[in-house]
């Protein structure tokens, strides 16, 4: 099984293609010989998230939910306010939910590398977020 290297500008891109587009790729079903219990996906490198393009009021109206486990333990953060300190966060949880839930999905989402760049104190800086 050969695993080859995607590299996927994000820029003008709507998230949930983009994303429907990547999970395809990690898990290998662009590939004649797929079987779905089988991981023979490709690695995918994701460049400019911070430009992603989002639909509709989904900037103001999105919310992600977690819960604590304690009782009234359920927090809300809005999508804006997560785009905003990660946007690379934000592609990943929109194709984590496009990958199968089983325990092939912890392997698959390993294979996805997000690159951001930052400048600090006039440095650029490139950091692979996952």
């Amino acid at each position: 099984m050969e695993r080859k290297t995607q590299t996927i500008d994000a820029a003008g891109k709507v998230l949930g293609r983009l994303a429907s587009q990547i999970a395809i790729l990690l898990r290998g079903k662009h590939k004649p010989n797929f079987v779905p219990y089988l991981d023979m996906g490709d690695f995918v490198i994701v460049k400019n998230v911070a430009q992603i393009r989002l639909t509709g009021k989904k900037i103001e109206k999105k919310k992600y939910f977690r819960h604590t486990g304690y009782l009234g333990g359920l927090k809300e953060t809005p999508l804006k306010k997560l785009f905003k300190e990660n946007p690379a966060q934000v592609l990943k949880k929109a194709v984590f939910g496009m990958l199968p839930k089983n325990k092939l999905r912890a392997k698959i989402i390993k294979r996805l590398k997000i690159e951001l760049f930052f400048y600090f104190n006039r440095f650029l800086f490139l950091l692979f977020v996952f």
